[in-house]
């Protein structure tokens, strides 16, 4: 790699996907992203001071500066991340999900088209274009059985459906343009840098700070947890060896019930940062979210023995380490708590929910 253009660069999957770019490559990056609530620029001042990465502040949805983006940095991979990316508030908000998620890879795809065809020889060869997407566009499992490349298309939420929509258009744009695509599908990350709206650090920013911590239905659903400096590297052996126009999916074969998950970061706050009590008095049982899926799973078995991927951390270790991250790098979301988002509950529909 020369030049990587990473959309959505400011965000926790998307930083981290830098991060892994600064370590194991010698390529420029250029960071696309609009800055919205979720993103974080200081997230970005350590990896620019490198003087290999540097920020475009731009909307996606902008069709004409991706055009001349493209045309002015010549990229040879673009990694797509940039996403409106929470359930929760694509029930309240479903139209920034469709504009963003679809209308926003739509001019990412005819940005790199109209480049790309304007490529010659090795450089047209090498160039990749990676759409990074979502388990959630399979829908629900059942107790049994796991989502992999063959599964049917499902969606249940606003967000899983643009998402599989922007799926859809990446797949055409490989099969009718020829665009050098491959699609990546990763269940729940986790980690260092994550927004606090996402369960894992606002149930543990929560319970530091004494507030209840919600958990929607019985706590029964199960989730498949991905470390993001796992996943990251997966992203790179599917940019580098990844079949054009085929799909890989990213698990860490880490199945845990929300409720597990909830009760596993207050173990390791009571013992990391004691208090007068065990938090999971802390715990309260609230009305489920509408569509809500039960169970995510993944089978990565192509990613592993075709790209040569494996996870490094197990959840029981990556959860410590992320735990412990929020606990020593309290000036990076306590602003965030105070002025963005503060921990409420999003999603409702009516007055009704809790």
């Amino acid at each position: 790699m020369r030049k990587v253009i990473v959309t959505g660069g400011a965000g926790f999957i998307g930083s981290a996907l830098v991060r892994q770019l600064v370590a194991d490559t010698a390529a420029d990056i250029v960071v696309i992203d609009s800055l919205t609530y979720a993103a974080s620029r200081a997230t970005l001042v350590p990896l620019e001071a490198t003087g290999r990465v540097r920020l475009i502040v731009e909307d996606i949805r902008n069709g004409a500066a991706m055009q001349q983006i493209f045309a002015q940095q010549q990229p040879d991979h673009v990694f797509h991340l940039a996403a409106e990316t929470h359930v929760d508030r694509s029930i309240g908000d479903p139209s920034s999900f469709l504009t963003t998620n679809v209308m926003g890879t739509f001019n990412l795809l005819e940005a790199a088209r109209t480049y790309w065809d304007g490529l010659n020889g090795e450089a047209r060869d090498a160039f990749r274009f990676v759409h990074v997407s979502t388990d959630e566009v399979y829908g629900s499992l059942g107790e049994d059985g796991y989502f992999s490349e063959r599964t049917a298309y499902d969606p249940s939420s606003p967000y899983s459906a643009s998402k599989a929509a922007s799926d859809h258009l990446a797949k055409a744009w490989q099969r009718t343009y020829g665009l050098p695509v491959v699609i990546s599908n990763c269940s729940n990350n986790y980690g260092p840098f994550q927004f606090p709206e996402k369960l894992i650090p606002l149930i543990t920013l929560n319970a530091m700070e004494g507030k209840p911590l919600p958990v929607y239905g019985k706590g029964d659903n199960v989730r498949d947890w991905l470390y993001v400096e796992d996943h990251a590297r997966a992203l790179l052996l599917i940019a580098r060896k990844g079949a054009l126009g085929e799909t890989y999916v990213v698990g860490g074969r880490n199945e845990r019930t929300n409720l597990h998950v909830v009760q596993t970061i207050c173990e390791i706050l009571d013992r990391l940062l004691p208090g007068a009590n065990p938090r999971c008095d802390q715990i309260t049982f609230v009305n489920d979210r509408p569509g809500h899926d039960h169970r995510y799973a993944i089978d990565a078995s192509r990613l592993e023995s075709e790209l040569g991927w494996k996870a490094a951390a197990t959840f029981e270790t990556g959860l410590e380490q992320t735990v412990l991250w929020y606990l020593n790098n309290r000036e990076w979301w306590q602003p965030l708590r105070k002025s963005v988002y503060a921990g409420e509950r999003l999603g409702l529909l009516n007055k009704t929910d809790s």
